[in-house]
């Protein structure tokens, strides 16, 4: 009898090996540690923001288990690729370097890069201004590759998340900052209100992705619910809470 329990056994834990992790896992969702508004700590402590929020709604419609991997933004794409992470929601762009190691959902959000300088700086006005200056940015984004191939700064400050960036600039250790619209208009009505303005115009248009290691069939259900959130009026009403306006008809 204890034979027969044990092959039972056994074979009851082969099958569930073998049927239950696709069903049972637990996603790992990884997301910046501070991009505001997209994912940041509020005052009690907990993240939140349009990134969280926004994969909070897929998941329930998904029917999805998960759990929030806050880290440094540089180190999102090498953990899907090595398989630790499940998804990425990060206010990622959408590139070809980027697409050839991972798969990208339907655009989200469309953003571009823009310029931030100190409040009482009329010297920096466009693009071709930072010619000579030094300019801080985020490592690991879109951003420092634009900057590289369009203008010859002095130095370009790179920095692990967006405060470095901000306060190299309100120290007068750099120039101007460099960075996402979204992310440097937050900063410029809030913390920094006052003390810096944003100037110039938008430059090369991009699209935030959610991110998954290739060939991960989340895409395509993930893809789903977003057009229904966007059918339902469900993703508008989020916009309108995070970004104080309704997202612009591409028609």
């Amino acid at each position: 009898m204890k034979r027969i329990f044990a092959l039972s056994a056994a074979l009851v834990l082969g099958l569930a090996l073998l049927a239950g992790p696709a069903l049972a896992k637990t996603l790992v969702v990884a997301h910046d540690t501070n991009f505001k508004p997209f994912e940041f700590k509020n005052e009690k402590g907990e993240y939140t923001g349009f990134d969280i929020e926004l994969w909070k709604e897929i998941a329930k419609r998904l029917g999805l288990e998960y759990k929030m991997q806050p880290m440094d933004f540089n180190g999102i794409i090498p953990g899907l690729q090595t398989s630790q992470v499940d998804v990425g929601i990060a206010a990622m762009t959408i590139t070809d370097e980027r697409a050839k190691v991972v798969d990208f959902s339907d655009p989200y959000y469309d953003s571009g890069l823009s310029i931030l300088v100190k409040a009482d700086n009329d010297k920096i006005s466009k693009l071709e201004d930072l010619e000579g200056k030094v300019v801080a940015t985020k490592l690991g984004t879109s951003s420092p590759d634009f900057l590289k191939a369009n203008v010859k700064t002095k130095e370009l400050k790179l920095f692990p998340n967006n405060d470095g960036m901000f306060y190299e600039l309100l120290a007068g250790r750099a120039d101007a900052a460099f960075f996402d619209l979204p992310v440097v208009q937050e900063f410029a009505n809030t913390a920094g209100k006052g003390k810096v303005k944003v100037v110039g115009p938008v430059y090369e248009g991009q699209s935030y992705g959610i991110a998954f290691p290739k060939g991960s069939d989340l895409r395509d259900k993930v893809n789903s619910a977003l057009k229904e959130m966007k059918d339902d009026g469900t993703y508008e009403k989020m916009y309108i809470k995070w970004f104080g306006e309704a997202p612009k008809s591409k028609e």
